[in-house]
């Protein structure tokens, strides 16, 4: 399991959590990992008898970095309205490096939508920061995460995102064989037990690589 405790290190992932986005979920935990830091989110705590909301504020702020992906704004099915989730964690981010200490004044965070300036029609109040469009691809995606990272910490260069998502694409191909050592289906993995399979696969991927 990914030591937790460097906040420089920390990734906090602000994106959907349902099955139509799992493709670029896993995409960008990956990458993150790939590139050498440690994904954050709530789902990596199971216990009901913590409220969500203090669970992110927590994750928040034990994190000097941010992704997030404002791409799923469309009505809900079921009620007609949008799901705001996104962001209000977005706000919560950016009002602790606006309004914390000098810690908490160090946060960067990437922003995700999946067309280019179509944020501006729902909220627009963020126009002056860089949003980057991955238009639902994961090979867009995981670029911009690794360009993101390489210049936000300059003390080693990061291999390209072409690098990296081809790397991806070769541990979904090796993930069935992972999860058959685990006796777990792929689909059957938590979002804690495929963080692990990352780990392991780099470490091999690591050794093969000497």
């Amino acid at each position: 399991m990914a030591e937790k405790t460097n906040y420089s290190k920390n990734v906090f992932i602000n994106c959907p959590f349902d099955n139509e986005y799992l493709n670029l979920r896993n995409a960008l935990v990956f990458a993150i990992f790939d590139c050498g830091f440690v994904p954050r989110c709530a789902l990596e705590e199971d216990d009901s008898g913590n409220i969500r909301f203090e669970k992110i504020k927590q994750i928040i702020a034990e994190s000097k970095l941010g992704i997030h992906d404002l791409s799923r704004t469309e009505l809900d099915s079921e009620n007609n309205l949008p799901r705001f989730n996104m962001p209000l964690e977005l706000g919560l981010f950016l009002g602790a490096k606006c309004f914390g200490g000098k810690v908490q004044k160090q946060k960067n965070c990437l922003i995700f939508d999946k067309e280019q300036y179509r944020y501006q029609k729902f909220i627009s109040d963020i126009a002056g920061q860089d949003i980057r469009s991955h238009n639902l691809q994961a090979e867009e995606l995981i670029k911009y995460i690794r360009n993101w990272l390489n210049s936000a910490f300059n003390d080693r260069i990061i291999p390209g995102g072409k690098k990296i998502y081809q790397r991806f694409e070769q541990f979904k191909k090796n993930l069935p064989e992972l999860c058959s050592n685990l006796y777990i289906e792929p689909e059957e993995l938590t979002y804690n037990n495929y963080n692990d399979t990352i780990e392991t696969w780099l470490k091999i991927s690591q050794i093969n690589d000497l």
